[in-house]
């Protein structure tokens, strides 16, 4: 998981594209735009972040930092 490629996906994409995106890499298809990441399971990881961060940042009024903040929180908890 990159921070940076997930600010970049936040900041370029709508809801939308990234839950199209989201479908096609779980479809093993290209996604409608290109997603950074090095293979298929980086590039979901990227997107299901964006997803949720949009969601966050929309659902609480959270800025970007504090939406990342709540999603790398559940992802410490989910691996710990």
């Amino acid at each position: 998981m990159k921070i940076p490629a997930i600010k970049q996906l936040v900041e370029s994409q709508t809801l939308d594209t990234l839950l199209a995106a989201e479908e096609a890499l779980l479809e093993e298809q290209q996604p409608p735009f290109e997603v950074p990441g090095e293979d298929e399971g980086e590039k979901l990881t990227h997107v299901f972040a964006a997803i949720f961060i949009l969601n966050h940042m929309r659902d609480s009024g959270s800025e970007f930092k504090d939406s990342l903040r709540e999603y790398t929180k559940k992802v410490r908890v989910s691996i710990s």
